[in-house]
């Protein structure tokens, strides 16, 4: 990567889509299940439909008692007529609210399985950049709120809209009067459902926000407890989490203030609305334009057409918090992944950085960098802790793209790169699992080879149940050295051209330490290297030494050379020498 200012940073957080794009994505997956959604609404209109047949029979029934011409039979047909429409009603809604589940939970898969894919492929440098609390926010909190709030709102909001509508032309046909209603207690519904717009989905969306900040704060502290713990800082982390977490009670609060002004504001129009029905039918039966029963049908469609209108804005509440949600696993979904290597390919020299600056945020870490890595060539950087050395493996990874200077790499080491850390994960599932995420189809004979290259085969052949062992967070756990070798033998199926080891034998402990030396110099046989040393018996071996103090290169040759001139490294030799474990 080359250039001579500074490069653009990875976003600071990550984006929150917006609701055209919500709706937008939503679109585009349920094209693809056009017939379901057409069964869903069919099923959901046969449901309005039947609803309208219980009020109608049940006012048709009160005008039968005060006929005289009326009989007992009159009264069962409408009974059979009632009952009809309550069984088909009952069996479209059933089917429409497995149809709607349905679609959502295909829809949910689908966003979830894109938000897994996109996060796995976003650029170790934007994950490092924007935390990964909020990202596991998003793929847990927000994906369990939508879980929860759309497979239950969906079939609501498609009921009650085909029940609003129907109900509504019922009414308008039994007598054009009580239109009336619609003119008192739709002003009053909008004007509600306005302030409660603009006052919760900005609530919302802070709130689930603050939760991704308190998840960020608590992992962070999670995963350095042995630090926090040896520094004695966990009175700082509760505290910030505590502020983080009161944060999340002070927006939740706000937000169930404004659903309760909401609720307070639909109990008025529903009064208003009952009022009115009351008031209209009783001028009209006065007038002989409408019987008891009509009165009776229109109160009765009226009670019918509110209770799905309470249901649907009152619902409103539920959905703004899973569109809150669904709009952050949106934003994952869109986000760019770009190329996560930041090197320039081509050359015949497998390293070549010149001049190159860099840092975190707004502080440089390191200061006109140059280094080569020749064909074949061991290169061991060493220096104290915070000279820029991890900065520099990660920039010749690709990982980071330098603010100036640059950075090539030749085609093959382009392809084929290698970093290994001293922090190695283990992933869920069996050691072989864990060698063959190399080169996915590896048989028994390459993996076995792979082992025995980096002296790891009695080591695992000791496991439970050898290659087969189950590994990970819930099975049985690895030592730091077993990880170690299983990262080693991954490395070494994968033929790199190059070789980036960050410390990757560190961890392991005196005990190991000389194992795990072998096992990396097995690794990196007949390539080119750079090995981050942190202990300085590993520079001995190296082919050259590259000393670095506060983000600049202050010494370079043999450990031989270096010794003689007795410089840094040469105090640095002096200081191990008598220390060494």
């Amino acid at each position: 990567m080359s250039g001579h200012a500074e490069s653009p940073e990875a976003p600071a957080t990550i984006p929150v889509a917006t609701t055209r794009e919500v709706w937008r994505t939503c679109a585009a997956l349920l094209r693809r299940r056009t017939w379901l959604v057409v069964l869903v609404g069919l099923a959901f209109v046969v449901a309005a439909a039947a609803g309208l047949v219980l009020p109608t029979a049940l006012g048709r029934i009160v005008d039968l008692a005060t006929s005289p011409s009326s009989t007992e039979a009159d009264v069962w047909r409408l009974g059979g007529w009632m009952a009809a429409g309550a069984l088909v009603q009952a069996v479209a809604t059933g089917a429409g609210a497995i149809g709607a589940a349905a679609l959502v939970e295909n829809l949910l898969a689908e966003l979830r399985e894109r938000l897994v894919r996109r996060s796995l492929q976003l650029p170790r440098r934007v994950v490092e950049r924007v935390g990964t609390g909020d990202l596991t926010s998003r793929a847990s909190d927000d994906v369990a709120q939508v879980a929860m709030g759309l497979p239950n709102a969906i079939p609501t909001v498609a009921a009650s809209g085909f029940t609003l509508v129907l109900t509504a032309i019922a009414l308008t046909v039994l007598q054009p009067w009580f239109a009336l209603v619609v003119v008192t207690v739709v002003p009053l519904q909008v004007l509600a459902l306005r302030s409660y717009l603009r006052k919760a989905p900005p609530l919302y969306a802070a709130e689930r926000a603050a939760l991704g900040v308190r998840a960020h704060h608590v992992l962070a502290a999670l995963r350095g407890l042995p630090t926090v713990q040896a520094f004695g800082l966990g009175a700082l982390h509760a505290t910030r989490i505590g502020v983080a977490s009161w944060e999340v009670v002070r927006l939740s609060l706000r937000a169930r203030a404004v659903l309760n002004t909401f609720f307070a504001r639909l109990n008025t129009a529903e009064l208003v609305g009952m009022s009115t029905i009351l008031v209209v039918a009783f001028v009209l039966v006065g007038r002989d334009e409408l019987t008891i029963g009509g009165a009776t049908t229109a109160m009765l469609l009226f009670l019918q057409l509110f209770g799905p209108m309470m249901g649907l804005l009152l619902l409103i509440d539920e959905l703004q918090s899973a569109l809150a949600s669904l709009a952050r696993i949106v934003g994952v979904t869109q986000m760019e992944t770009g190329d996560d290597d930041q090197r320039r390919p081509g050359g015949s020299t497998p390293v070549a950085a010149a001049g190159v600056r860099f840092g975190y945020g707004s502080d440089p870490v390191l200061h006109e960098v140059d280094l080569q890595v020749a064909p074949g060539e061991r290169v061991a950087v060493v220096g104290t802790s915070g000279a820029g050395k991890s900065t520099l493996a990660a920039l010749v990874a690709g990982v980071h793209a330098p603010w100036s200077g640059r950075v090539e790499v030749s085609d093959d080491a382009h392809a084929r790169t290698v970093l290994i850390s001293q922090e190695v994960h283990v992933f869920a599932g069996t050691v072989r699992d864990n060698i063959t995420l190399a080169l996915p189809g590896a048989d028994d004979d390459a993996v076995r080879a792979a082992l025995a290259a980096v002296g790891g085969s009695d080591v695992i052949a000791a496991l439970p149940a050898g290659l087969d062992t189950e590994v990970g967070p819930h099975a049985h756990t690895l030592t730091v050295a077993q990880a170690q070798l299983v990262a080693l033998a991954r490395a070494h199926l994968a033929d790199p051209a190059l070789v980036l080891l960050d410390e990757a034998t560190a961890e392991a402990g005196s005990a190991h330490g000389a194992m795990l030396d072998r096992a990396a110099d097995a690794v990196i046989a007949g390539r080119p290297a750079l090995v981050i040393a942190h202990r300085l018996d590993q520079a001995v071996s190296a082919d050259r030494v590259v000393v670095m103090s506060e983000g600049r290169v202050v010494e370079r040759g043999t450990h031989e050379e270096l010794v003689a001139a007795g410089g840094t490294y040469a105090g640095l030799w002096s200081a191990w020498q008598r220390h060494r474990p």
